[in-house]
Parts: C-alpha cells; sequence; structure tokens
C-alpha cells in the first residue's frame, strides 16, 4: 500500500509542475529584441541588385555577357569578403 501511495503523490506532484509550467509560459510576454537590427542594404537601392536582376533575365545568355560576369565577380566578393578577425595580445608580438 505504501508503494501506490508514493506512486500516487509523485503523479499528483509531475502534475502540478506541468501545470504550473504552462501556466507560467502562457502568461509571458515577449520581450523585444535588446539591441536594434543591424542596418541592412536595401534592395532597390543596391546598383548590384539591379544588375543580378539583368542578367537574371538573360538567363543562359548571361554567360557570356560582359556585364554580368562582372556583376557575378563582384557579387562573390561581396559575399567571400574576408571578415576582419581581432588579433589577441600573444599573436601581436610573434
Amino acid at each position: 500500500m505504501e508503494g501506490k501511495m508514493l506512486a500516487r503523490l509523485g503523479a499528483v506532484v509531475f502534475v502540478a509542475i506541468a501545470i504550473t509550467a504552462t501556466v507560467i509560459e502562457l502568461t509571458r510576454k515577449d520581450e523585444p529584441p535588446a539591441s536594434p537590427p543591424a542596418e541592412i542594404v536595401q534592395p532597390e537601392r543596391d546598383p548590384l541588385r539591379k544588375g543580378q536582376r539583368l542578367c537574371q533575365k538573360l538567363g543562359q545568355k548571361a554567360i557570356d555577357d560582359a556585364e554580368c560576369l562582372r556583376v557575378w565577380a563582384e557579387t562573390r566578393d561581396r559575399f567571400l569578403r574576408p571578415t576582419l578577425a581581432p588579433t589577441s595580445p600573444s599573436s601581436a608580438g610573434r
């Protein structure tokens, strides 16, 4: 009999914790982000975007177009541009 009572008590405690967690989650309000989002280049203001759209419209002919090759190279450079890694004090003296 003692084992049954302990199991029931455990089940009641588990259900009580689950209900409490659910109520807390439902009453919690979303907080706005702490920092403003990073400035994003607007697509309509980016001259490279216009070139990309023109090359997209050319389709297969864009492979032979010098302007499209330039636009693709600039896009690749912008995308793959290495970020500046901070130098650590231990590597600065070497």
